[in-house]
């Protein structure tokens, strides 16, 4: 969430780089600068009318103490009258205060400086491509194919027990799947992350506070009856742990790592591009969290996109890294890096990683501050996919086969304990 302090001095600008998202949000942010005049314009009444309403009390006291009765009564029914005023006021004060928040939530994150402009993902700019190992098979299988020759995973078995997109891994694909979340926890062990596994479902201060709640209400898993939320990734639990605290500033960066399942309604996703690993309703993700200094973010930020980098290299997958344009960011962040490997039978870049630096925009939500000079700041957080698993999986399975099986890449045959799928 925005900060009212920034709408108030760096309006125009705001407005200006929120025009990368394709949308125009001067009205609400006028209304939103509109009801905080008539907000502290109601607060300076009130304070008006506790300090009369103080000297009054002092007055009436006085005039008790003087044997002045009837002067002392009048006096008493002015703090009645002021009395009224003021809970009228409080009333006013307190419906304008929920209206500015529920106006305050619809604005999302300021884009950076450098964010492009665009409208989708075909606005995103390539900023490097990397090569990696690429079957020299000439007529390369899909996974869903590969998956079912080899039998290691089974869509229509995920779909009997639940429904599309919800696949069952077995044999050697359970046991590469496991293999990679067990290397991309080590890495990030090896980086300094500390390793967490939190809960699965999180309530709806947590969705709130790191920005699910309300821009992806729809999108996510709802347990009605607890009200719980089953979570699209392990960044809203992991960053909730930090909710509602006060960091100490030799503490930062806090660094976490998670593995979950992640849960995701994807409504109205069809067709072709999603078949098979490439859009799942379930699936598996190492998360990595970072809580920082504001004027470490951004340099956080460039490290861990060459941290995910260097994952991809030792897969030895084919990558590029691509900077969003304004229409295709999240709503809570201001920067955010996707990370790709090339599908060499689909031949199409699949997303596997998106790294972003929210600023303090998930801070003002979380209400996670730090001390520096007696004053309260807003700490910044930023996470990544580091990885997500499906098409990860997808793209060894396709760039990797061979006319003997599929090779397992150097880097995960002491996780797997073989080295080829056959």
């Amino acid at each position: 969430m925005l900060s009212i302090q920034d709408l108030r001095h760096k309006k125009e600008e705001i407005i200006s780089l929120l025009q990368k998202r394709n949308h125009d949000f001067t009205a609400v942010i006028n209304q939103v600068t509109d009801l905080d005049v008539a907000i502290r314009k109601h607060k300076a009444q009130l304070d008006q009318i506790l300090a009369e309403s103080n000297q009054l009390a002092k007055q009436i006291g006085q005039l008790f103490s003087q044997a002045k009765q009837e002067e002392a009564e009048l006096l008493k029914k002015k703090t009645v009258s002021l009395k009224e005023e003021s809970r009228a006021l409080s009333q006013d004060l307190e419906a304008k205060n929920n209206e500015l928040k529920n106006l305050m939530v619809t604005i999302p994150n300021v884009p950076n400086q450098i964010v492009p402009a665009g409208n989708s993902d075909a606005d995103n700019q390539i900023i490097s491509e990397n090569k990696g190992f690429i079957s020299d098979l000439e007529s390369k299988k899909p996974h869903w194919e590969l998956a079912e020759q080899y039998q290691i995973i089974d869509f229509e078995l995920g779909a009997k027990i639940t429904g599309a997109g919800f696949p069952v891994y077995q044999g050697k694909g359970a046991k590469l799947q496991r293999a990679l979340i067990n290397f991309f926890l080590d890495r990030a062990a090896q980086e300094g992350y500390l390793e967490v596994l939190p809960p699965h479902m999180v309530n709806s201060a947590s969705a709130f506070a790191t920005g699910q709640l309300p821009d992806k209400d729809g999108q996510m898993y709802h347990v009605t009856e607890d009200e719980l939320f089953l979570i699209p990734t392990a960044e809203v639990p992991v960053t909730n742990i930090f909710r509602d605290c006060i960091v100490k500033p030799s503490d930062l960066p806090l660094k976490r790592v998670a593995y979950s399942p992640c849960f995701r309604r994807e409504a109205g996703s069809y067709g072709k591009h999603v078949r098979g690993l490439n859009r799942l309703h379930q699936f598996d993700k190492v998360e990595i969290v970072q809580v920082v200094h504001p004027s470490k973010s951004y340099q956080t930020l460039e490290q861990m996109v060459s941290y995910v980098c260097e994952l991809l290299k030792e897969l030895s997958l084919p990558y590029r890294v691509v900077r969003l344009c304004g229409g295709d960011l999240s709503f809570t962040s201001a920067l955010t890096y996707d990370l790709e490997v090339y599908s060499s039978a689909q031949d199409r870049w699949l997303e596997v990683s998106s790294i972003s630096n929210f600023e303090a925009y998930q801070s003002h939500r979380l209400k996670l501050r730090f001390k520096e000079d007696q004053a309260s700041v807003f700490a910044h957080t930023l996470n990544g996919s580091a990885l997500a698993l499906p098409r990860i999986l997808a793209s060894i399975l396709e760039n990797y086969q061979t006319k003997e099986g599929i090779i397992i890449p150097d880097c995960l045959q002491s996780y797997t304990g073989f080295d080829k799928i056959n």
